[in-house]
């Protein structure tokens, strides 16, 4: 079933029915991201670099040099701080474009059923913010672990599995249940959506397809909410 909704989502993510969102969606990603690099990058300028230059001795033949390796060692900071942050943004992103996923899957590959109904726009951004929120701590633990050899691989990938499965299901399920129906309904299915939320894990791990882990993850959801729905009323998946 898994395999499944992850080939249907990968056929859905270039198909000419979400062209539109495709490119809002990279578009929306590319521009947040950039937005973090100026930010952090302001930061270390104006904050972490002075405070670490007045360690220095200003006579010191080495001052030049020291600041030219704490500048390459900010651009590898910076960059794997941006590695990072492609999770919380992708979980900001998703909150927008989740509906507009959702019924181009849902109009193209299950014309039979009744459509979902979009979550209010105040709803959606809350959920969003608190998803957000989650997501940011959980990569801060996961950034903790990244220096414990043998481990740091393995707690991105259950950190992200389990938060991005988690609440990308619930997003889904959540066009046609309550808040409470789709925790519960989510909770049932718990094992299967935590191997989705790998699988969605899986794809943010790839550079610059990662940029399109909103619209994977969507589709991906939408279609495992409709085929375990579907089993359980005893339907052929």
């Amino acid at each position: 079933m898994i395999v499944l909704a992850v080939r249907l989502s990968l056929a859905n993510l270039f198909a000419p029915e979400t062209r539109k969102v495709f490119w809002k969606v990279l578009g929306l990603t590319l521009l947040a991201l950039a937005a973090f690099w100026f930010l952090l990058r302001g930061v270390f300028n104006s904050f972490v670099l002075p405070w670490l230059q007045g360690f220095m001795p200003s006579t010191s033949d080495w001052t030049s040099w020291l600041t030219f390796f704490l500048a390459i060692l900010a651009g590898i900071a910076l960059a794997l701080a941006m590695a990072l942050l492609i999770s919380p943004v992708t979980a900001l992103i998703a909150g927008l474009f989740l509906d507009d996923v959702a019924e181009v899957v849902e109009r193209r590959d299950y014309p039979s059923d009744p459509p979902g109904k979009a979550m209010p726009f105040a709803a959606a951004m809350k959920s969003s913010v608190r998803f957000l929120g989650v997501v940011i701590v959980g990569n801060i633990v996961a950034l903790f672990l990244l220096f414990i050899p043998g481990v740091n691989l393995i707690a991105f990938f259950l950190v992200n599995g389990y938060l991005l499965g988690r609440e990308f299901f619930e997003f889904a399920a959540m066009r046609f249940r309550s808040p409470e129906e789709a925790r519960q309904f989510r909770v049932k299915h718990a094992f299967t959506v935590f191997l989705a939320g790998l699988a969605i894990a899986a794809f943010l791990a790839i550079p610059l397809l990662n940029l399109l882990t909103p619209l994977f993850a969507a589709g991906m959801m939408v279609h495992l909410h409709k085929l375990i729905s579907r089993r359980e009323m005893g339907l052929r998946v």
